[in-house]
């Protein structure tokens, strides 16, 4: 949910250009103080034995050393201490300045200064296309500088594969790739292929504007799936990548579960039930998505969930579970998104606690904390090894 703060934040590093560029991440991707006690030895030694996913952080944006302990929310030493498994990895091409949950257009991009201002390749500064590769790149770079500690996931037969390596070594950790707005399509429907091949496996038609596939809840029309967006649609569950519906337009939302032949999944929400707003969805979205064998991620922002601590999370999460059934309950943090949290992906155990005390069982944690995002990839990757 990258926020207007973006191009204020930009413009003061291109004013200093490459002199300083982490201000920006270090600036907007804060964490709240905590409010409440250390998690109990119950609590940590139940989250000790999860296996947890999140579906959603925004962490390439930043170029930044996610091999080392720095500012944000996520790096790779910090998801060793949050215990997390498999974290799904989302690129962002493009956001408008002055960005709002209610109204906006695509005729502005904070991302264009932020990748200059970054030093990135200059086929990054005009191309959506080349900044979401350039992203994918980044992680399997990562992974590749990890010494076999980061594994990146594309298909069915790999999840299987780290499943089992991780059963005998906890320290071993997975990503994947996502992408937060077919925008980076450039109009061209080509480009699935482009993106496919560089590792994407999950996409939303739409981010912070309406684009040519769809209406974003946040754009000025709203609208539904364009012919485009159909032809999109279609070609996604081709090659059985996963769509995701966070941002879209409750015309989109409902066309494209009318249309959709595979569950969807909603990567990073929050719900009206606890937080009216137009930025979350409602009971009846809620339960189309979960009848339809659906997966929907609860936010870790006060946007989405109406406070700033761990509580209003599982509050959250609580009110989901009752609505729609634990099965299709995650985690879909929006870390490193422009965002302040609750918590970052070393508190995750605190988590875990709020959970507790909200009254839901170990099993129903161990299914929300990412077993239920684990089988739903099971059932929904790709079966070829990518």
């Amino acid at each position: 949910m990258i926020i207007s703060s973006i191009a204020a934040a930009s413009l003061a590093l291109i004013g200093g250009f490459l002199s300083a560029p982490g201000l920006v991440d270090k600036n907007i991707n804060q964490v709240y103080p905590a409010t409440s006690a250390p998690p109990s030895s119950q609590a940590q030694t139940l989250h000790r034995s999860l296996w947890i996913a999140d579906l959603h952080a925004d962490s390439l944006l930043w170029q930044r050393k996610l091999g080392e302990k720095g500012n944000g929310h996520l790096d790779l030493p910090r998801m060793a201490q949050g215990n997390v498994a498999l974290q799904a990895f989302s690129a962002v091409t493009k956001t408008p300045r002055k960005m709002n949950i209610n109204r906006n257009d695509g005729d502005s991009d904070n991302i264009t200064t932020l990748v200059m201002a970054q030093g990135l390749p200059p086929a990054t500064w005009n191309s959506l296309l080349a900044r979401a590769t350039y992203q994918a790149q980044q992680l399997h770079q990562l992974a590749g500088d990890s010494q076999g500690t980061l594994r990146v996931i594309g298909s069915r037969a790999q999840l299987r594969s780290f499943i089992a390596a991780r059963d005998k070594n906890q320290h071993l950790m997975a990503g994947w790739l996502t992408l937060e707005g077919a925008h980076a399509l450039e109009g061209k429907l080509g480009n699935l292929d482009v993106l496919y091949r560089a590792g994407y496996r999950m996409a939303a038609p739409t981010h912070f504007f309406d684009t040519e596939l769809s209406g974003s809840q946040h754009g000025m029309q709203k609208g539904g799936l364009t012919p485009l967006g159909r032809d999109w649609l279609r070609a996604m569950e081709q090659r059985k990548m996963i769509v995701d519906l966070a941002h879209a337009s409750s015309a989109t939302i409902d066309e494209v579960l009318r249309l959709a032949k595979r569950p969807v999944m909603v990567s990073h929400t929050g719900v009206r039930g606890t937080c009216a707003n137009g930025r979350n969805l409602g009971d009846a979205q809620l339960k189309r998505i979960a009848a339809q064998g659906g997966l929907v991620g609860i936010g870790f922002w006060n946007t989405a969930v109406c406070g700033k601590d761990v509580q209003a999370i599982a509050r959250a999460i609580k009110y989901t579970v009752a609505l729609i059934g634990v099965e299709h309950v995650a985690y879909g943090s929006d870390f490193d998104g422009a965002v302040t949290t609750a918590i970052d992906v070393a508190g995750l155990p605190r988590l875990t606690q709020a959970l507790l005390d909200a009254g839901l069982s170990p099993a129903q944690i161990r299914r929300i904390a990412g077993e239920n995002v684990r089988d739903f990839l099971l059932k929904n990757l790709p079966d070829d090894d990518a």
